[in-house]
């Protein structure tokens, strides 16, 4: 059994090697977010980097498309931190990436120096990554203004290895392991040395190394590699713990206990015709849960994203609070539309309604908006802005409803506002 998946994930691993070059994954982008605004200068805002492999940048097998976005465990954390408040993720994950190479790359960020894609590690199959070269000035300042660092390495490494298992003796292999671990220790408290000297308070999570195939494609091995991956979480928790400190906190999550008896379902080892280490959906949200977890203490799903019907209203989350309106949201003309007086309690606004112009003026921090049924523009403080999609008045029972789009909420009020397709949910923050 280990024979045949061991040729299983040695062909499918080498066809993602030859798939990564068509992968289009945007660095420095939200992509769990379909609409988001600009951020106000003005506004605290929690930023998220998030540095490592393939796992950091939500690979899954198949994955094409250059279109396609990925939806992985950080853009999972980038949603948690909407719950909390304006958030942002910038994301360099690249695909191959070992310890090694994090430590080279981390260590050009922190000196800003120039490097070539070699000398981060020779080979990377990341079509991106001469993008992630010439991005190294801009790294360095977001790894500075962050407030969270997340980490995932250390598969890279390990991977031939346990490729190899069945035909090393057990001398061998723990010879072997024993050197992979101490080159894990090295890289890893290198590179967190790297980036505490760019950043000395950000709280850094680095993940430990999940065991990905289930026992029953692994037989009697299982024991054995399961084993292997604890050795790599206790190395990961004495290196975390050898940096951890008050105010400047390093952290394991430990995603392989959440692993462990669920690899077949949490990652794609097991699959018709796309066998791969990496997570499933399931296993990405599984990753995201441990992180947001440490960082929040919660998980939050929304109260949409347990219905199993589309035809469910998408849900609105307003200061972290989850609307309960009778004024269901409404998608016109491809736009999501919200009730206007339902967001102007949430967020205590003044507002006062003109029957004569059929227009809403609306007082908040500082602004004063004006918002007009059929009008393409709305006036802020005096100025007219122009706005995709007017506002219009639906009939909720007895009454009529003043409803608009995210967009001109946004615009308007100066609210950061993100929507999540993946959890039909919008997110405002003021």
């Amino acid at each position: 059994m280990l024979s045949k998946w061991r040729r299983i994930l040695s062909a499918s691993t080498s066809s993602m090697l030859l798939l990564s070059v068509l992968i289009g994954v945007g660095a420095g982008s939200a992509n769990a977010a379909d609409t988001s605004t600009a951020q106000d200068a003005s506004q605290d805002v929690f930023r998220i980097v998030a540095l490592g492999d393939s796992i950091t940048a939500g690979y899954e097998p198949g994955m094409t498309d250059v279109n396609t976005k990925p939806y992985g465990y950080a853009e999972r954390l980038l949603e948690q931190g909407w719950y909390h408040g304006r958030s942002e993720l910038t994301n360099y994950g690249i695909l191959g990436l070992t310890t090694a190479g994090l430590r080279n790359y981390t260590g050009a960020i922190k000196d800003g120096s120039v490097i070539t894609a070699e000398g981060i590690q020779s080979g990377l199959p990341d079509p991106r990554i001469d993008q992630f070269v010439k991005l190294t000035p801009q790294i360095a300042s977001e790894l500075k203004e962050a407030d969270l660092i997340t980490i995932t390495i250390g598969g890279n490494d390990v991977s031939r290895l346990f490729l190899q298992v069945k035909e090393l003796t057990d001398t061998d292999f723990e010879s072997q392991l024993e050197q992979k671990l101490a080159e894990y220790n090295t890289n890893v408290k290198a590179s967190l040395e790297n980036i505490r000297a760019v950043n000395p308070q950000a709280t850094i999570i680095l993940a430990d190394q999940y065991q990905p195939a289930p026992k029953i494609a692994l037989g009697a091995m299982y024991t054995k590699l399961m084993t292997a991956a604890a050795k790599f979480t206790d190395s990961a928790d004495r290196v975390s713990a050898s940096m951890n400190q008050e105010g400047a906190k390093v952290l394991v999550a430990h995603v392989a206990a959440k692993f462990a008896g669920s690899e077949g379902s949490l990652t794609h080892i097991i699959g018709a015709g796309q066998a791969d280490f990496h997570p499933t959906q399931l296993g990405y949200e599984t990753i995201a849960k441990v992180f947001a977890e440490l960082q929040w203490g919660e998980y939050r799903i929304p109260t949409v994203a347990t219905m199993a019907t589309d035809t469910v209203p998408m849900s609105i989350v307003v200061k972290g609070v989850e609307l309960n309106t009778p004024n269901k949201p409404i998608l016109k003309n491809g736009q999501n539309f919200l009730a206007l007086k339902d967001i102007l309690n949430a967020v205590g606004a003044n507002g006062k309604w003109d029957n004569k112009t059929s227009s809403a003026t609306i007082e908040y921090g500082g602004r004063t908006v004006v918002i007009t049924i059929g009008s393409k523009f709305i006036k802020v403080n005096g100025q007219n802005v122009a706005i995709d999609t007017p506002a219009f008045l639906q009939k909720v029972g007895k009454e009529d409803k003043t409803y608009l789009p995210l967009a001109a909420l946004a615009t308007g009020l100066g609210f950061d506002v993100n929507y999540s397709s993946k959890l039909r949910t919008a997110f405002i923050n003021p």
